[in-house]
């Protein structure tokens, strides 16, 4: 089937030019010539862009090159394997040649084209070594039949359009910085070939030249972005665009940064500091010649002409952010030298970079601090040990003294760069990568900025590379900052968790930039883990059928690999060997929150442990939920006591289904109904005892104790609780069916509490001596605790700015879902501490 009607019709006259236009070039890389479809559609994007003369320069199709070059060793080893390639390269030419249609059916020349490469290719065997403008012309015949066809296909001369092999024309010289323009010569060859080519529009080979001597060669591989940059220069076209398969410049590796975004624009000095530091879309060379012109450069895609892509031009864009973009480099390590010698010695990092040019070992990066006591510079790990035996003789004699330390290599290194015209005279910039990076755990290992304040760069481990690119990035809001979450312990409060954060993750990450990932789940028996993010549907499941038993080595493992920036474990178990883990969690740079008191509320000497990792870990530890649910009472009291209060007692109802029971409770009914009621309506615990017996009340009054600074232990709280001791040791069913015997002693609490004309209420205070009561408590009407609504807890803190007038925070303290808030908000908490807009 012909695809002629994708591309003009070559009778069809040519639009008018408005006069005195010049011309616009356009470069169109592999993928945008991968087949006939896509030489088609570039043809439609050729033709809406009529109005002035066209510049066209055509790379290979995709893969082609790759193919040649390696046709080309294989000749040169006599493999004849090599004949097999060129076949198939002859048969998808003539293939997207036919499905063009007739204007490009391929007539003599692919023929004879093929015929020529298949006789280059013969005289390749044997020969040593391989002629260097044959080896060329071989790996740049792909841009041949590509501009061939893409000639034809635009109609050809007969539609206005010269075809131009570069070779006639571009004339270059190679050197240590890579292919050099004779300017002058290529503008004087241009010139007698446009006298012969009058034609309004051009398509030019890319990636081919010539040298001096007339012989080909090339620009090097991704060399046509180059070619086109050249080619607008010598045709001084007004604008360049390059037509490739991303939307434009992206502020980081999208592969590595799915949530990257396209930059609208860049100056020139922008664009070459991403471009050395590996943005793949623009080769560096590329921008010498339209800077050199203050040509605007565009990058576009022509799989979506439709997206307006990046401008590069001469001057500065306005941005939110003063960082553009994040680059990484891979393979790298870092050569050290080290010397108390070294010090206030003229001419050392001379003698370095000597020793290093001398072997040919290219220097990504320097950094030297004041102190001159070492140099350090990032090299191509590749190079690193020639590198370091050259130094190392260079420096032979000053070894043998003393003088210098030592010559040092670290392996396995990557150099993280922001980019921005942004940061020039913009304090906090650096502070604010780095803090990033630091909240990443990722530490450092050099890092070097230039006075121009317009790109910092820091060596980090490449194990790290990929968690340091995304902490970078979200760190400068140029995405969302993401935590790969774990859960464990999906029962009602982590059921109700993982329901709200699946509700709430999209409006999170569309209005405050947080990306709540929960990756692993676990009960005490199973668990499932996801690469990328659990399903909303799989967070809700149940996990009896899940991927592996519960292990929580592997899934603090997996939590915290990969390449997200963040971990966070949520613990929503009421287990003391979970709780046992957090320190070790911490101390490896996870976040842990949790509503277990088992930690704050356990062994005195393992709370402390807990809280020295948090601090040493640079990990948050956040157990907000452990006290109140969802009310802020520890966050009251540690704002009372870090603003210089002095805490007197804390009194209140501290348990929200007691508070619950107490409220209702008023002999109209017996307390054993009451009971059944709140279990049903999930109130309580599994086990009501876990309520009714006082201790975790108790607990949450260890966790303020302690937050005071208190030193108190479970132990030391005298507690009353509500089960008669012939049933604290039975089964729980049997519990639930003599639940009636707390009738009669809990109506005789009941009626001597009102025989005082007081209200009873299962009360908690703690005094600044020590003292720690929890229990039954007769109390005055008027007391604050008196007046509590359903499950509301209340907590009243007597401290020596409120002595007369207690400071009193209340709300609801019970059921699943106002927990999971608590949770939940702690949670956010995290992520604002990580430098989330919230």
């Amino acid at each position: 089937m012909s695809l002629v009607t994708a591309a003009p019709d070559p009778s069809a006259p040519v639009a008018d030019a408005v006069p005195g236009l010049r011309c616009r070039a356009h470069k169109f890389g592999g993928s945008s010539l991968a087949d006939a479809s896509r030489i088609a559609a570039v043809a439609v994007i050729l033709q809406e862009d009529a109005i002035a003369p066209r510049l066209v320069v055509a790379s290979a199709m995709r893969g082609v090159t790759d193919a040649l070059v390696d046709l080309a060793a294989r000749a040169c080893a006599g493999d004849d394997g090599w004949t097999v390639a060129l076949d198939a390269l002859r048969a998808r030419h003539r293939q997207a040649a036919e499905a063009l249609g007739a204007s490009a059916m391929p007539g003599a020349w692919l023929d004879e084209a093929f015929d020529a490469l298949a006789r280059q290719a013969s005289a390749l065997a044997g020969a040593a070594p391989a002629p260097a403008d044959v080896l060329a012309a071989i790996h740049g015949s792909g841009e041949l039949w590509s501009s061939r066809l893409l000639h034809a296909a635009l109609g050809g001369e007969a539609a206005g359009w010269a075809w131009l092999d570069a070779r006639e024309v571009l004339v270059v010289a190679h050197g240590e910085l890579g292919a050099t323009v004779d300017w002058a010569r290529s503008a004087a060859q241009l010139a007698a070939w446009r006298a012969a080519h009058p034609q309004r529009d051009v398509v030019v080979t890319g990636f081919l030249a010539c040298d001096d001597g007339g012989r080909t060669t090339t620009l090097g591989r991704n060399g046509g972005d180059y070619s086109a940059a050249i080619f607008a220069a010598l045709f001084e076209a007004e604008a360049l665009t390059i037509w490739t398969d991303v939307d434009g410049v992206l502020s980081a590796d999208p592969r590595r940064v799915p949530d990257a975004v396209c930059l609208p624009g860049l100056s020139y000095a922008e664009a070459c500091e991403l471009a050395y530091f590996g943005a793949k879309v623009i080769h560096p060379q590329t921008l010498a010649p339209v800077m050199a012109r203050g040509m605007p450069l565009w990058i576009r895609n022509s799989l979506r002409p439709g997206a307006p892509g990046t401008r590069i031009g001469p001057d500065a864009v306005a941005a939110t952010s003063p960082v553009k973009g994040i680059s990484l480099v891979h393979d790298l390590a870092v050569l050290e030298v080290s010397g108390a010698g070294m010090i206030g010695v003229p001419g050392t990092a001379e003698r370095v970079f000597s020793a290093l040019h001398a072997v040919a070992v290219s220097v990504v990066m320097i950094s030297q601090g004041s102190s001159e006591h070492s140099i350090c510079c990032v090299v191509r790990a590749a190079q690193a040990a020639r590198g370091e035996a050259a130094v190392r003789d260079a420096f032979a004699a000053e070894i043998a003294s003393g003088q210098i330390q030592g010559v040092r290599v670290d392996p396995d290194i990557a150099v993280l760069a922001a980019v921005g015209d942004g940061m020039v005279g913009t304090p906090g910039v650096a502070a604010r990568l780095l803090g990033g990076l630091a909240r990443a755990h990722v530490n450092a290992r050099a890092i070097a900025q230039g006075a121009s304040e317009r790109s910092i760069s820091v060596a980090i481990a490449a194990a790290d590379a990929e968690r340091a690119l995304r902490a970078a990035h979200a760190a400068f809001w140029l995405s969302p900052h993401t935590l790969s979450i774990g859960v464990v312990g999906v029962g009602n409060v982590g059921d109700a968790l993982v329901a709200q954060l699946a509700a709430a993750a999209p409006r999170l990450r569309e209005e405050r930039g947080i990306d709540l990932r929960v990756r692993a789940l676990a009960t005490s028996r199973r668990m499932r883990l996801a690469a990328g993010a659990l399903e909303p549907a799989a967070l809700a499941r149940d996990l009896g059928d899940a991927d592996a038993e519960a292990d929580l080595d592997l899934l603090a493992a997996h939590v915290r690999g990969g390449d997200l920036p963040h971990a966070v474990i949520v613990d929503c178990s009421a287990s003391p060997q979970v709780a046992a883990r957090y320190a070790d969690w911490l101390a490896a740079g996870i976040h842990v929150v949790t509503p277990n008191k088992q930690a704050g509320s356990g062994d005195l000497a393992r709370w402390r442990g807990i809280r020295a990792a948090a601090a040493a870990g640079n990990a948050r530890f956040r157990y907000e939920a452990t006290v109140g649910a969802g009310l802020p009472v520890i966050q009251t009291l540690r704002s009372l006591l870090d603003t210089g209060d002095e805490l007197v007692a804390i009194e209140g109802l501290l348990s929200g289904t007691l508070a619950w029971l107490f409220n209702r409770f008023d002999g109209s009914r017996p307390f054993s109904e009451l009971v059944r009621e709140a279990h049903a309506q999930g109130y309580t615990e599994p086990d009501p005892r876990d309520d009714l017996g006082g201790i975790d009340v108790a607990r949450k009054v260890v966790i303020l104790a302690r937050e005071a600074g208190w030193p108190l232990s479970l132990d030391q709280v005298e507690v009353e609780g509500l089960v008669p001791a012939a049933l604290l040791e039975v089964e729980r069913a049997t519990f639930l069916a003599r639940l009636e015997e707390l009738d009669a002693p809990m109506a005789a609490r009941l009626s001597a509490a009102r025989a005082e004309g007081r209200v009873l209420r299962y009360l908690a205070r703690l005094e600044r001596d020590g003292t720690a009561r929890v229990g039954p408590v007769a109390i005055d009407p008027a007391h604050a605790c008196a007046h509590g609504r359903l499950t509301d807890n209340l907590v009243q803190f007597t401290t020596r700015r409120y002595a007369e007038n207690p400071l009193v925070v209340q709300g609801p303290g019970a059921g699943p879902d106002v927990t999971a808030a608590g949770v939940f908000g702690d949670l956010l908490q995290v992520a604002h501490g990580l430098g989330a807009s919230l």
